[in-house]
């Protein structure tokens, strides 16, 4: 027997030369050193370098510290995609605090509930949302927290609510104030809060090792090149826009900024910043096929653009690719920090019709290279499901990428990860490949006679109509069969569809059990981020049904 110590000798413990905690803040210590000079974030007339942005992250993290903002404590963001959003994702957590981003279209009671729910101590808002703060302030009464005004020269309407403005601020601020990571990197680096459907909203808390991950999984999983300029369609309050704003300065890229969508602005901008690179929900990119018109000529450069959502309909990855836009799909929750899979392309797929490529790429796919695992589980045994294309089951993740857990809910939190996986109530198929397809959410499915109907592929079919733009299928009470499909449509702008045509549609591509009974027209309840709101239609016919 030798003598010599195993590898894994006890003696050889972490410490500094060797083990340091992950956090995205790295990233912009390294591009402020080694790409000082290259655009960081473009805003209208206003261009800022990565030394400048890092100055500002500085200033902002060194004045939150002066006014006793340090370890733990929360700072909230009603911000549009602006330059000072970019800054409080590194100056935030810089000086040890939490960032918690606001939905800019949520109510004052909902805001008020974030605010009290998070112990937001400070908040920066934009001008423009300043009639929602202020009667959420009023709701809090003395437990408001401290006001900062965020002033944007492409916005000037709206009451000044704080103090001071954030470029006062900053320049009151030290330039070169001492900051540094985490000490631990299960700390907790942003609160986001789900969309509250049914009840209070959940408070899902992120750590500096997951954003870390998941900012470079967007880098890996995606292919993005050193100096990619990435135009803000997301929302940067959604999932901390996707971990982007960290992953630009790991590849020392650009952020061009939008502050709300307009098709003719993307296009331009896409043109003028030569953008490379950017991201939305399948109604923004519903949106700018409907306005391909406006580029005759094409957009001039190869751009990538990832979509998210349950199931992006195929003809939406058909029309984008279409207009010059290389489409990858991914898929993910609030609780994994946005998209935790991909829908990675095998080269065979390039062969195929673009239909089928289209079909192939709106699965959900696989984990993406920072997250351990996607399965599809029976939720009650939690077995695997077989890779039959079949068989459903519930779509489930494991890794990194997950969240702590909710913030002062332990009970939803132990419900979510029962079993050791994370649940995300998506019901879906394994194909045989091993890609993922989701099928519906688990409150979505439609029990006709017996019958499992998916609402996601009757939404799909829908889809393909020329004159839909916007699609979403609920269950509706039905005496005789218990629940049967009904059709809510926005009709794309000067498209004369009537309920005949639609239904003519859907008898050449459905079952005849799976026909919607009702369609009712008319613009469909959307989310900030373009999600349809569901929820509002079953309400909606919920009251319709109570009159009769």
């Amino acid at each position: 027997m030798s003598s010599l110590a195993a590898p894994n000798d006890p003696s050889l413990d972490r410490r500094p030369a060797n083990f340091v905690p992950l956090s995205p803040l790295s990233f912009l210590t390294r591009v402020a050193a080694v790409h000082p000079h290259r655009t960081s974030v473009v805003h209208g007339e206003r261009r800022f370098t990565w030394a400048q942005t890092a100055e500002r992250c500085r200033r902002l993290a060194s004045a939150l510290r002066a006014r006793g903002i340090g370890d733990g404590d929360t700072v909230a963001v009603m911000l549009p995609n602006v330059p000072a959003m970019v800054e409080a994702h590194f100056g935030v957590p810089m000086c040890g605090a939490v960032l918690n981003t606001l939905n800019v279209r949520l109510d004052a009671e909902s805001i008020a509930f974030m605010l009290r729910h998070g112990a937001a101590k400070v908040l920066l808002t934009d001008r423009e949302f300043s009639r929602v703060i202020a009667a959420a302030l009023a709701i809090l009464g003395e437990a408001a927290p401290l006001v900062i005004d965020v002033d944007d020269a492409l916005h000037v309407e709206g009451e000044a609510l704080g103090s001071i403005e954030y470029e006062q601020l900053l320049a009151q601020a030290d330039p070169a104030g001492d900051w540094a990571g985490p000490r631990d990197e299960w700390d907790a680096i942003a609160l986001n809060y789900t969309s509250g459907t049914t009840g209070n909203p959940k408070g899902v808390v992120y750590h500096h090792r997951g954003a870390y991950l998941n900012a470079v999984a967007n880098i890996v999983s995606w292919g993005m090149p050193a100096h990619a300029v990435y135009l803000w369609t997301l929302p940067m309050f959604h999932c901390n826009g996707w971990c982007f704003p960290w992953t630009l300065a790991a590849v020392a890229g650009t952020h061009v900024c939008l502050r709300r969508i307009d098709p003719a602005e993307i296009f331009r901008l896409i043109q003028t910043e030569r953008v490379t690179h950017f991201c939305g929900a399948p109604i923004v990119h519903g949106m700018l096929i409907n306005a391909a018109n406006l580029i005759p000529q094409g957009l001039g450069h190869p751009v990538e653009a990832l979509i998210a959502g349950a199931a992006p309909p195929a003809a939406i990855i058909e029309g984008m690719e279409r207009i010059g836009v290389r489409i990858t799909h991914v898929y993910g929750l609030t609780e994994t920090y946005g998209p935790a899979s991909v829908c990675d392309k095998q080269e065979a797929w390039a062969t195929l019709p673009l239909s089928e490529q289209a079909r192939l790429n709106g699965r959900q796919g696989v984990p993406n290279h920072m997250q351990e695992e996607i399965g599809v589980l029976d939720p009650e045994t939690m077995q695997p499901v077989p890779a039959d294309g079949t068989t459903m089951g519930e779509i489930m993740f494991r890794g990194n990428i997950v969240m702590k857990g909710y913030l002062r809910n332990p009970e939803a939190t132990e419900d979510c990860f029962r079993g050791g996986w994370f649940h995300t109530g998506d019901l879906a198929v394994r194909e045989s490949d091993g890609y993922v397809k989701i099928r519906d959410r688990s409150k979505d499915i439609i029990i006709s006679g017996g019958e499992n109907i998916s609402s996601v592929e009757v939404e799909d079919v829908l889809f393909r109509h020329p004159d839909v733009l916007v699609a979403a299928v609920v269950a509706k009470p039905d005496t005789r069969w218990g629940e049967v499909p009904c059709a809510f449509i926005e009709l794309r702008p000067g498209a004369v569809a009537d309920q005949e045509s639609i239904l003519a549609h859907c008898r050449a591509h459905l079952a005849r059990f799976k026909i919607p009974r009702d369609i009712v027209f008319g613009p469909l309840p959307k989310t900030a981020t373009g999600k349809i709101q569901k929820f509002v239609l079953r309400s909606q016919i919920q009251s319709t049904e109570a009159l009769k």
